[in-house]
């Protein structure tokens, strides 16, 4: 393999490991805001208890995210030098704006979640699970804004063979930014839910810490079945302007090769890149809907560049209808499940309770294939229209040292998640015992009193 290859790999490896973080981590800040507001309101150790397990699930996500992400940042300056130079000037604001208003607002209110929850009054504890929540979306949006202007560049001039920042807000507003930080948001919201949702049917399952699971349980069906059937719509308006903006890699999306109306979308189907179509269930004219709500018209095909100009069709295409199909059956889960407990019966279908459990890493597979719909989408260009992927690499940094780097990365991330995984679980199986021996030992000693009383 070449070195380009090999950097390829490498990135896709680390970011792929590093985005598996990102929507966990985004979705339990929600959860622990919720709880936080719960013992806020009522300040019995029950809801004490939950809100400390929601707040060390999320510290130890948290800290893997921070392990995962500074090798990316490494890997600009290391593997794809030829691309820093290019983008330095435009990506400098995003990352440094990630930095100072994100992370570390992130990072030091997590320290009082953590450590301050005797040294700081039950107010200020909860603000300040609201200010790691709105820092771990802020950290989403510049990261999202300096992906976003690689995929619609806007506000830029090159000048002596680099990207210049002509105007802040025209890049970080260019015209996929929205719809993808929407996209990305309720993705991680419904991986959070999902999470939830499945360490609470365990409990249930296990007849351990009930009222916990009941109330976590409850809580993430609702928000997880409002994002799910959101996400359609959300999907729906980024398509809109990828169709719009990135026409190749809608018509990838798609295996649409020829230019043309009525032009068919799929539910499923594998793609013959050599006959340049789709064996599969076509849903006639719905590409040409979607796009344009008119069934006669004209969508670009991938005739419309060279060969050489066209992303790798199959993995886009599978990768993107997996994530749809994943996308379709959140909210069918989501749908029986919390109308089973509307109705009182989901306690006492253990299958459902199975299903949510195992259900649990559904939707990080789905951010997983969207993003690799997303970027491999966007193939051969690094920059879209500017700047090739082969453009970008290092041209210094051998075939052996990538490798010899590449196997590192492997096993160093290997052992990070493997003892991320093993505090997770054991965060999980004990659960907040402590808390709720206390509340109940506290309903023990009213109870009596108000007996002898």
């Amino acid at each position: 393999m070449s070195a380009l290859t090999l950097s390829r790999i490498q990135f896709a490896f680390t970011i792929g490991c590093h985005f598996i973080i990102v929507p966990l981590s985004i979705g339990l800040a929600l959860m622990v805001v919720i709880s936080e507001r719960r013992y806020y309101k009522s300040g019995v150790a029950g809801d004490l208890g939950a809100a400390n397990v929601w707040t060390k699930l999320f510290a130890a996500t948290f800290a893997l995210g921070v392990a995962t992400g500074i090798s990316m940042e490494f890997a600009f300056g290391t593997n794809w030098a030829n691309y820093s130079r290019f983008v330095g000037s435009i990506f400098g604001a995003p990352l440094a704006a990630e930095g100072i208003t994100a992370f570390f607002l992130e990072s030091v209110f997590l320290g009082v979640l953590l450590f301050g929850r005797k040294r700081v009054s039950r107010r200020m504890h909860y603000v300040s699970a609201w200010l790691v929540l709105i820092g771990a979306h802020l950290s989403a949006l510049w990261i999202l804004v300096a992906n976003s202007w690689m995929q619609t560049p806007r506000g830029y001039k090159v000048v002596n063979g680099k990207a210049v920042l002509t105007d802040f807000w025209a890049a970080v507003f260019n015209p996929t930014t929205v719809p993808r930080l929407l996209h990305v948001i309720a993705a991680a919201w419904i991986t959070g839910c999902f999470v939830v949702a499945g360490i609470s049917a365990w409990y249930l399952l296990k007849k351990r810490h009930q009222n916990f699971a009941r109330r976590s349980l409850r809580t993430a069906l609702v928000v997880g079945l409002i994002m799910s059937a959101a996400m359609p719509l959300l999907g729906h308006f980024q398509a809109i302007e990828v169709g719009k903006h990135q026409p190749v890699k809608m018509a990838a999306f798609e295996g649409h090769y020829k230019t043309g109306g009525n032009a068919d979308m799929y539910a499923l189907g594998w793609v013959d890149s050599g006959g340049q179509k789709v064996y599969g269930i076509p849903l006639p004219s719905m590409l040409s809907i979607l796009l344009h709500a008119k069934p006669s018209a004209v969508v670009p095909g991938l005739d419309q560049v060279a060969g050489a100009d066209r992303p790798p069709e199959q993995i886009v295409f599978q990768s993107y209808h997996l994530m749809v199909a994943l996308g379709i059956l959140f909210v069918l889960i989501m749908l029986a499940a919390l109308g089973l407990d509307l109705l009182k019966g989901l306690e006492t279908r253990r299958w459902m309770l199975w299903l949510l459990v195992f259900a649990a890493p559904f939707p990080i597979i789905a951010a997983e294939t969207g993003w690799i719909a997303a970027e491999v989408g966007r193939q051969p260009w690094i920059v879209q229209g500017l700047l090739r992927t082969s453009q970008g690499v290092s041209p210094q940094v051998s075939t052996a040292e990538v490798a010899t780097t590449l196997i590192a990365f492997i096993v160093i991330y290997a052992l990070l998640f493997l003892a991320w995984l093993r505090i997770f679980i054991g965060i999980i199986r004990k659960g907040p015992e402590q808390v709720e021996a206390a509340e109940e030992h506290a309903a023990l000693v009213h109870q009596a009193t108000h007996e002898e009383a």
